[in-house]
């Protein structure tokens, strides 16, 4: 069993983790196709963590194609347990500003058509994501990023557009009204994965 239980993807601007040390690169093979990038796996604070670049080292996905199927599995197989997704996201609120940090506590599904779960072809399973992220790892990542001195916002709505574009004017209108709070491209499917 792999001693690698942490992982992080990289979104836009996060193609590589310098303080990683004693790195390697894997391959790893999935019944999805190949990974958006080889997982790194290298030394943070002497715990090994994998790392995955989403978009792929210099940034040749767009949020529709990156293989996340394949990407969670690459890292559960790794023995992965649990994930940091690093996006780069749109703030709906004026109190949400650049480089400040959101750790969202729900999704607003707003995508069409993406793969969302392993199941199909004869394998059915219904799933629960009333609470789709890890509310441990939530508190522990705010608290990292508090100590770090930087700006969190702890809990909120995250709406997941298809991508590559941006909304319109008239779409982010709307979608302030419904009350969300940042928008982004990538957390769905990840996050049901």
């Amino acid at each position: 069993m792999s001693d690698v239980k942490l992982a992080v993807i990289g979104g836009s601007g996060v193609y590589d983790m310098d303080a990683l040390t004693d790195v390697e690169e894997r391959h790893v093979p999935t019944p999805f196709g190949s990974p958006s990038d080889p997982i790194v796996i290298g030394t943070l604070s002497s715990k090994r963590i994998a790392f995955l670049p989403r978009h792929g080292r210099g940034h040749r996905l767009t949020p529709s194609e990156v293989p996340y199927r394949a990407n969670i599995w690459a890292l559960k197989s790794l023995g992965v347990e649990r994930i940091i997704s690093i996006s780069a996201c749109g703030s709906m609120k004026a109190k949400y500003a650049p480089r400040h940090v959101v750790i969202p506590s729900q999704i607003y599904d707003n995508t069409k058509g993406r793969d969302y779960s392993f199941f199909g072809d004869g394998l059915v399973a219904h799933l629960g994501i009333a609470d789709p992220f890890c509310p441990h790892l939530r508190q522990a990542l705010a608290e990292a990023v508090s100590r770090a001195g930087g700006t969190v916002h702890m809990g909120g709505t995250l709406i997941v557009i298809e991508g590559p574009r941006f909304s319109t004017r008239g779409e982010s209108n709307i979608y302030r009204s419904w009350g969300v709070d940042i928008i982004g491209m990538t957390a769905v499917p990840e996050a049901q994965l």
